[in-house]
């Protein structure tokens, strides 16, 4: 009988042994890759870039000013309270085009206007949300009008007057001559914003850009579009001059 208890005791003994000590070996086991990304390092900067291919057109006279979106962001955890200093660099394409259709002497005027709007945004949606200083800042734009003044084109329209034998010309028949004008440019722009007193933490950045288009026309046509290509964004933490601070 003494037999037959010793024999499950011992057993359950050598069990939690075990259980004890494969406890003890795990906890010094190193964290996993996957345990190791869920938390986010203090770094001294961030970086970003892509092809952001973005394009709005506007056909026609009245304005057009897209809403603010994101283009790139990024994430940075600072351990202490910082200035910033944060770089945009974006490709801005710019197209206007402007036709105008004139007869009988009267002028015409066709007018388009286009251009990129950009910002710097430190946790955005938060309440400690912060447009980075000077605020928006024009990446590109282009104001084009075309005027002209034309007679018209007369073919058919002309007829004899049998009394005079002067030559009558019919305003009716008249068609209006016609000028087009278009501009298609793109250059490379860059701007530093800056940011001061930054409180430590985990921060975000968003690098926003919204489009604006505006036409007027009388008798003729305009149309202007906005393109964003290649883009990069780079933010560092700094520490300005002690006192200095950053308004505008």
């Amino acid at each position: 009988m003494n037999r037959q208890l010793r024999q499950p005791l011992f057993i359950g003994g050598l069990v939690a042994v075990i259980v004890l000590c494969l406890g003890i070996g795990m906890s010094y086991l190193p964290l996993s890759r996957t345990g190791a990304q869920t938390s986010t390092p203090s770094a001294k900067a961030t970086m970003a870039m892509g092809d952001i291919a973005v394009m709005a057109a506007h056909l026609g006279p009245g304005n057009l000013k897209s809403n603010w979106s994101t283009v790139m962001h990024g994430i940075m955890k600072t351990s202490q309270q910082k200035d910033l200093l944060m770089t945009a660099s974006m490709e801005v394409g710019l197209y206007t085009r402007t036709l105008v259709k004139s007869k009988l002497g009267t002028p015409d005027t066709s007018s388009a206007q286009a251009g990129v709007e950009v910002r710097m945004v430190v946790d955005a949606g938060t309440a400690n949300e912060r447009i980075a200083y000077p605020g928006a800042v024009i990446f590109g734009r282009r104001s084009q009008e075309l005027t002209a003044t034309f007679q018209g084109l007369i073919d058919g329209c002309l007829s004899v007057d049998p009394a005079t034998g002067g030559v009558i010309i019919d305003p009716t028949c008249v068609k209006p001559e016609e000028l087009q004008l278009v501009l298609d440019t793109m250059n490379a722009n860059a701007f530093v914003f800056g940011l001061d007193d930054l409180g430590a933490g985990v921060h975000s950045m968003k690098l926003q850009a919204r489009m604006v288009m505006n036409n007027t026309v009388q008798l003729g046509e305009a149309e202007a579009r906005c393109t964003m290509g290649k883009g990069s964004m780079a933010v560092e933490e700094v520490r300005l001059v002690k006192g200095m601070q950053l308004d505008f």
